[in-house]
C-alpha cells in the first residue's frame, strides 16, 4: 500500500521550445540570394566572401551560388591562435 497521502500536481513539465538550429545548407549545395546558410547562437562559424550575419548571428547568402566552409586561424588580442570556420558563397558560372 502506498504511503502517500496526496501527490498533487508535478512541477517538472515545463520545457522551452526548440530553436532549429545548426548548418541548413551544407558544403557544395546550391545557394540563392537571401538564403539561410547556418542558424547559431554566438559567432561559431563566421561570414566570409558573400555571406553576411543577422542580428541572431544566423549566416544568409548575399548571391546565388556554392557553399563552401573553411578554416582559418585567427590571432586574438591576447596572443591566443584559434582556428574559425569561415563560411563563403562562391559564384557558380
Amino acid at each position: 500500500m502506498a504511503h502517500k497521502k496526496a501527490g498533487g500536481s508535478t512541477q517538472n513539465t515545463r520545457d522551452s521550445q526548440p530553436k532549429y538550429l545548426g548548418v541548413k545548407k551544407f558544403g557544395g549545395e546550391k545557394v540563392v540570394a537571401g538564403n539561410i546558410i547556418l542558424r547559431q547562437k554566438g559567432m561559431k562559424y563566421e561570414p566570409g566572401t558573400n555571406v553576411y550575419a543577422g542580428k541572431d548571428f544566423s549566416l544568409h547568402a548575399t548571391i546565388a551560388g556554392q557553399v563552401k566552409f573553411s578554416e582559418k586561424r585567427i590571432l586574438k588580442f591576447n596572443g591566443q591562435k584559434k582556428r574559425k570556420t569561415i563560411v563563403a558563397v562562391e559564384a557558380v558560372k
